[in-house]
């Protein structure tokens, strides 16, 4: 996400988090309180000191709902998986 780099295994474990999270209240289209989570894992915590948090989280989130998107297929620089 934009000079942002993630690994899989954290942006998954962040989808998680909002899940949990959208479960307590479904009308929240943003979840405003990854950072918060104790479970967060660290190397988003540059993304918890910028304005603009819950758009990146959102954009991470959705980047991995895709229930048949195979993991490869996950990162932008994949070919494909079909």
């Amino acid at each position: 996400d934009g000079d942002f780099k993630f690994s899989l295994e954290s942006v998954k474990k962040l989808k998680e988090i909002m899940d949990k999270d959208a479960d307590v209240n479904p009308r929240m289209k943003v979840i405003l309180a990854p950072c918060e989570e104790k479970d967060l894992p660290e190397e988003f915590q540059p993304v918890c000191e910028r304005k603009d948090a819950p758009m990146i989280f959102e954009r991470l989130n959705m980047a991995i709902t895709e229930l048949d998107l195979c993991e490869i297929c996950a990162n932008a620089a994949c070919a494909g998986c079909y």
